[in-house]
């Protein structure tokens, strides 16, 4: 059996900068774990290809929501990255950190280390911003963020729209609070997407900068996890129809996503024992939080015919316009080909007693019936809008003991009276928007709804039809105190009651940020990092059960003893015998300084 220090579980956002900051020390054996292939795919790395890689067996797992009642029983296509990078080789590149008060908010709620004082150092580590570093932002990180390459004349009446409206112009919405509008910066680096295997892995995982001590496994899907009692010692993995074995000397980190990791929690025995009893799964320690608490952004697709400008509809829809947009790729790393879905953005209060901004617009020069379909061939602009905030709390629970089978994913968006109420203003602010002059300029014509809906009534029903996933799914691995019921990880992002076993990912979140998740996604990374490496922990454990884990020291004060093994005898009234006895009755060390020692 193959034994490293670390088992990370997922190459996406998170896994990528776990690979990256666990292996810089030469002395630590790290694996990786990716279901999905390499990301040598090429529309993964043309901006505008996320439309090629979105429902493709390649690179996406394809799952679908549940019919949703919110939704007026439709079911949703719900993309997640199954490649290297993860979501971030298939999403929409927009850098945004959220609002000072999401992270105010987590340490509030009994999460120390996680307001936004302490998160900001860690956005800035990773960060290389293209204007450079200042007390806000960082230069020299891994992640490139960039400005878009290209601008239209309809977003740019939009903007003065909005600002006629009473939301102002921005340049930056990463400084604690987002409020105005301006365009994206995004996670690109000289018009290609810069995703997290481009900025955290490919580096090290090969050419001159290879590092022999992290080991990449791809194609390999994570059947369980494997337990000494309550303590997780590793995981068994399938590729090519070989099952295989991994220990874990220090921990396993598992970084699946938000819908992955709950999904192999349950798997493994974690989770509400109901569930786990109902699908014939022995209870190995009951979490009734797993799979729970599932957040996301829902967007509302408002769709506007123009007239007298340029829109990609017409654009993509003429041959001379594609040869156009080609060339200016090929030459310069320019024009619609280096776009993001969406251009433009805007954060605004759908009410006047709202301190920050409860919704989150994202504005094309574009127009489809859905993702996949074709453009319009009339020129038109869509306002996207969503509710950063919601209310609504859906789950997501496996359906099967199978490893393989998709589990079932239920938003349950729209459930909430206060959900419904903001989809009604928010359709409302972007009317009102859109009647301003300098829209009005190109006689918009709304469509999608349409403006036969009106009443909050109406118009709730019409966000049930018009709303679709903005691909934000959090929250199914809470971090909460040991008192929270619903929690499923401390702060320091260890599972409670197992042993050696954390989560690092977008699952953790308690309450989703004000924006779009991939930027807290590495930056939860990094913090669930830098307590990893600190490889100072111990799992002290009694006929299997976790009695303590903590420091050596801070076991040794407790027990009131410079000694870990009379700290053990104080703490469960059990000598140990030698390091292979208490690995194998009673302690393990958790890290790899203890485990070498």
């Amino acid at each position: 059996m193959a034994t490293f220090d670390y088992i990370i579980v997922g190459a996406g956002s998170a896994g990528c900068v776990l690979a990256n900051r666990l292996s810089a020390d030469p002395d630590v054996n790290v694996l990786l774990i990716e279901a999905g292939g390499n990301d040598d795919y090429l529309w993964i790395h043309v901006p505008v290809g996320y439309l090629y890689c979105i429902d493709n067996p390649r690179t996406d797992w394809r799952f679908r929501t549940a019919n949703e009642a919110g939704l007026n029983g439709r079911s949703l296509l719900y993309p997640r990255g199954k490649v290297l990078g993860g979501c971030s080789s298939i999403n929409g590149m927009i850098y945004m950190r959220g609002q000072r008060r999401d992270y105010d908010e987590w340490r509030a709620l009994g999460n120390p280390g996680w307001g936004w004082d302490d998160v900001l150092p860690l956005f800035k580590r990773s960060e290389d911003y293209h204007k450079g570093g200042d007390d806000l932002h960082g230069a020299g990180g891994e992640l490139r963020v960039e400005n878009q390459r290209l601008s239209w004349e309809i977003l740019d009446a939009f903007r003065a729209a909005a600002a006629q409206a009473g939301i102002p112009n921005t340049d930056d919405f990463n400084r604690g609070d987002n409020f105005g509008c301006g365009y994206f910066e995004v996670n690109q680096k000289r018009g290609m997407r810069w995703n997290a295997a481009s900025a955290f892995l490919h580096p090290i995982e090969r050419g001159p900068e290879k590092r022999k001590n992290l080991t990449l496994v791809t194609g390999a899907q994570v059947r369980h996890l494997n337990f000494d009692g309550q303590l997780c010692t590793g995981l068994t993995f399938v590729q090519d129809g070989q099952h295989v074995n991994v220990q874990a000397r220090c921990e396993t980190i598992l970084a699946a996503g938000a819908i992955g990791t709950p999904q192999l929690l349950e798997l493994s025995g974690i989770g509400h024992p109901n569930l786990l009893q109902s699908m014939g799964l022995k209870v190995r320690h009951a979490l009734p939080g797993v799979g729970e608490n599932l957040q996301d952004h829902l967007q509302l697709r408002m769709a506007f015919k123009v007239r007298g400008t340029k829109t990609l509809n017409t654009m993509a829809n003429s041959a001379l316009g594609k040869l156009w947009m080609g060339m200016q790729f090929v030459f310069a790393r320019r024009g619609p080909m280096t776009m993001a879905p969406s251009q433009l953005g805007a954060f605004a209060k759908t009410s006047d007693d709202i301190e920050t901004p409860d919704v989150e617009y994202h504005v094309q020069p574009l127009s489809l019936d859905k993702f996949g379909e074709p453009l319009h061939a009339f020129p038109a602009f869509t306002a996207s809008v969503c509710h950063l905030r919601p209310t609504s709390r859906g789950s997501v629970h496996i359906a099967s003991r199978e490893y393989t089978a998709a589990p079932r994913i239920a938003p349950n968006y729209l459930s909430t009276d206060h959900d419904r109420r903001v989809a009604a203003e928010a359709l409302r602010l972007t009317r009102r928007i859109v009647a301003q002059a300098p829209l009005q300029h190109y006689a918009p014509e709304e469509f999608r709804p349409g403006p036969q809906f009106t009443s909050d009534e109406d118009l709730a029903r019409a966000a049930g039809d018009i709303g679709t996933t903005i691909f934000h799914p959090v929250g199914t691995a809470k971090m909460g105190p040991a008192d929270d019921p619903g929690a499923v990880v401390d702060a320091t992002l260890r599972v409670h009651g197992i042993g050696a076993l954390r989560v690092a990912d977008a699952s953790i979140m308690p309450t989703i940020t004000s924006g779009n998740t991939n930027a807290p996604t590495i930056m939860i990374a990094t913090h669930d990092m830098e307590e990893a490496a600190r490889c100072d922990r111990l799992g002290v454990l009694l006929d299997g059960r976790l009695v303590a884990v903590d420091t050596p020291a801070a076991l040794c004060a407790k027990a009131g003893t410079t000694d870990l093994g009379a700290a053990f005898l104080a703490l469960t009234g059990t000598a140990i015998a030698g390091e292979e006895a208490s690995r194998k009755e009673a302690f393990k060390a958790k890290v790899a300084a203890e485990a070498r020692s």
